[in-house]
């Protein structure tokens, strides 16, 4: 979330820089202030009853001393009065610091002074395209290839669970092993150190991330434990660091996970949604970096340099967009696209969002290092996907169909221990 002292002494940038977002601040911006001076007034309430009690205290002694014990009890009657005075202050303050920061979760994180500014993916700047779009005459969706070469069961995956939730089979199956692993051995040649997270997150792992309580409609809940299913590894992994202080030398610190990710995506229907297009459980491999805010945006363009190389390597046709404001996430102050070209669907599939929060996430944290003064400061927090799977096997699927069968990318076939795809006999 954004800071106070920001939104206190940068009002108008703060207004100014959110309605890129096309989000209006100007009255919940004052609103903050404003409950956040009346918490002031009733701190220095509270700090003044408790230094009358404390001087009370120190009278009663002395009067105790000298005997005067009627005086005494006088000032015992007037300390127990300014004891209830406090607990109805610190309730009050209480209550006020909670409207406060319930006010404050619902700013989004200021876009960086890059961001274009617009309201719709069509505002969206493309940055650069890379590979060859395939000439197929008559290419099969990713769906029929899975049927035909008994890759992916969907309706399997409906009588186990429900739609969204598809069945590898066979050689679909090693396909998914096969990215996932050389994902990670991508990400760990480039200096990601490789953790497994939990695949279900608290309440405050949820909040630490801005997944709640923005996202809350999107992410699965265990009631009866109060869990999340995680929409993404970025939650899990940014999370522990959550509550720690580190050292400057100890930036960047720079990880890398395999989860399987859960999201409802409720509304989402229509033609743009079959197959892997859009599934309520699919696999994904994760960067995040933990960086000294002057080296944020220059980490970024690494990363979006690091997953180009990988979606080079497996040679789709790609393109890389910079997302203009009002398509931004509520976390995000800078956001590049990876999209892959679908050649039997004759569109773009989105396969990685590469992303600088600067502060943002690390305020909620309280994720902070020291800096050569030792002072604490917010470090900045970074990640891309590298890359979400079902797209990417989508694009693998319909871009290298030939007559023979499905062409595996040369940087695959070691993973996979097959260089094509055939169609078996039933």
């Amino acid at each position: 979330m954004l800071t106070l002292k920001i939104i206190r002494e940068q009002t108008d940038f703060v207004i100014e820089r959110l309605r890129i977002k096309n989000f209006d601040a100007s009255e919940l911006a004052l609103q903050i202030i404003a409950v956040d001076n009346e918490r002031k007034v009733l701190q220095t309430a509270l700090d003044a009853n408790l230094s009358q009690q404390n001087m009370r205290a120190k009278q009663i002694g002395i009067l105790m001393q000298q005997g005067k014990r009627d005086e005494a009890e006088a000032a015992k009657q007037q300390t127990a009065q300014l004891k209830e005075q406090s607990k109805t202050l610190e309730q009050q303050l209480s209550d006020t610091e909670k409207q406060r920061d319930n006010l404050l979760v619902l700013l989004p994180n200021l876009p960086s002074e890059q961001v274009p500014a617009g309201r719709t993916p069509d505002d969206n700047v493309i940055i650069r395209e890379g590979g060859k779009k395939p000439v197929l005459p008559q290419a099969l969706p990713h769906w029929e290839l899975a049927a035909k070469y008994n890759l992916i069961d969907f309706e399997l995956g409906v009588k186990l669970t429900g739609a969204g939730f598809p069945v590898y089979k066979d050689k679909g199956a090693k396909l998914q092993r096969a990215l996932i692993t050389y994902f990670l051995d991508c990400n760990t040649a480039a200096g990601y150190t490789e953790v497994q997270p939990p695949l279900m997150v608290n309440e405050t792992s949820g909040f630490g991330t801005g997944n709640l309580p923005d996202k809350e409609g999107q992410m699965y809940h265990v009631g009866i434990d109060n869990f999340y299913l995680i929409p993404t590894a970025e939650v899990p992994v940014t999370n522990i660091y959550r509550d720690v202080i580190l050292n400057a030398s100890e930036l960047p610190v720079k990880l890398t996970a395999y989860t399987p990710c859960f999201r409802r995506e409720a509304g989402s229907y229509g033609k743009d949604v079959r197959g892997l297009n859009r599934l309520h459980q699919f696999d994904k491999v994760e960067i995040v970096q933990l960086q000294l805010p002057q080296n944020s945006y220059a980490t970024l363009d690494e990363m979006v340099r690091h997953v180009e190389n990988i979606v080079q390597s497996l040679e789709l046709p790609y393109r890389i967009i910079k997302l203009c404001g009002g398509d931004m996430s509520f976390t995000s102050a800078m956001t590049f696209d990876f999209e892959v070209f679908s050649a039997a669907q004759e569109r773009w599939l989105e396969v990685s969002s590469v992303s600088n929060f600067e502060s943002f996430q690390a305020n909620r944290l309280k994720l902070r290092y020291r800096d050569e003064t030792k002072k604490t400061q917010l470090a900045h927090t970074l990640n891309g996907s590298s890359l979400a799977l079902p797209r990417i096997v989508a694009a693998l699927l319909e871009n290298n169909q030939t007559p023979e069968g499905i062409r595996i990318p040369k940087a695959l076939q070691a993973y996979t221990g097959f260089e094509m795809i055939e169609e078996q006999e039933r």
